[in-house]
């Protein structure tokens, strides 16, 4: 991996197709969706109106990773640390 590449690893998702198509972000969400069997949800949001807002919203909660992820998962982050076996 270069560092170029690792660098926009950072910023988004990567996925390499069988036939060696990258794609990243919003685009490569949508596929891991279609592989994992939401295909009819995935192949709707594909449709350029919709895949715009979702390379839109996958780049503001890239953006905001620790506030989205505070935000949808504020009840699992707080973990008891004073167990006793």
């Amino acid at each position: 991996m270069t560092d170029a590449l690792a660098r926009q690893c950072e910023r988004a998702v990567h996925v390499i197709t069988p036939d060696g198509c990258v794609l990243r972000g919003g685009r490569a969400s949508l596929y891991i969706m279609h592989r994992v069997g939401w295909r009819r949800l995935a192949t709707l949001f594909s449709t350029p109106p919709l895949l715009w807002l979702v390379e839109l919203v996958y780049r503001f909660v890239a953006a905001n990773r620790r506030w989205v992820s505070r935000f949808f998962f504020r009840s699992e982050s707080r973990v008891d640390t004073d167990v006793r076996l």
